[in-house]
């Protein structure tokens, strides 16, 4: 990982490239981040930065999350991510990174959470084909049906596709487009979709597949 950035999830609006063509772009608010920590091999046996993300108020923030951000002397940050950055000898705590780290035609990965559906049946959860609804069939037509075998192995299977919680988890979207950058703003329009709603927390970063 060469580079990333905490952001916020703007929404989505689409723009037009040089040929007229429309192109779907999702607006997040990316950055400015603070590093707020440096990790060490000698220290901490590893190597990499804590980014903090979106002010907060300093009767907001607990005792023990204070002493963290005096002893660094860095103002008190909503969110707080850690990354491995390949090489993190140019970064040092207090220092900034704005939307302009990252480039107009540049790929990336997003991270988000995703929206929230509650318990959802297999339809909607898996892609389950329903039952004729004809006269015979009976009241199970979008039912899950069997969940496996009779006396052997006598249980359901781990992984059986059933009916539950549908969203609220982390997804990863990989290889989006860069389409625009906004460096005053710190805007970046991303091609395509990214988890979640409007408001939600993001971590966009240069793509593991580029």
């Amino acid at each position: 990982m060469q580079k990333a950035l905490i952001g916020k999830k703007i929404g989505m609006t689409q723009i037009f490239d040089e040929k007229g063509n429309v192109i779907p772009v999702t607006v997040v608010e990316a950055g400015p981040c603070n590093v707020v920590m440096k990790k060490t091999v000698e220290n901490d046996g590893y190597e990499a930065v804590q980014l903090g993300f979106g002010d907060v108020k300093v009767q907001r923030v607990n005792k023990p999350m204070m002493g963290h951000f005096k002893k660094n002397d860095v103002a008190p940050k909503k969110t707080l991510k850690e990354f491995r950055f390949d090489d993190i000898s140019s970064v040092n705590v207090g220092d900034t990174l704005k939307a302009d780290i990252f480039a107009v035609g540049e790929k990336v990965d997003v991270i988000g959470t995703s929206k929230g559906k509650g318990y959802a049946g297999v339809i909607k959860r898996w892609n389950f084909q329903r039952l004729k609804m004809s006269h015979g069939v009976g009241p199970v037509a979008r039912h899950g049906g069997s969940l496996g075998a009779s006396s052997t192995p006598s249980r359901v299977m781990k992984g059986k596709k059933m009916a539950g919680h549908l969203g609220n988890e982390r997804v990863t979207v990989q290889n989006l487009e860069v389409v625009k950058v906004d460096a005053e703003n710190n805007i970046i329009a991303i091609k395509g979709a990214v988890p979640g709603p409007k408001g939600a927390v993001v971590v966009v970063f240069d793509s593991v597949k580029a």
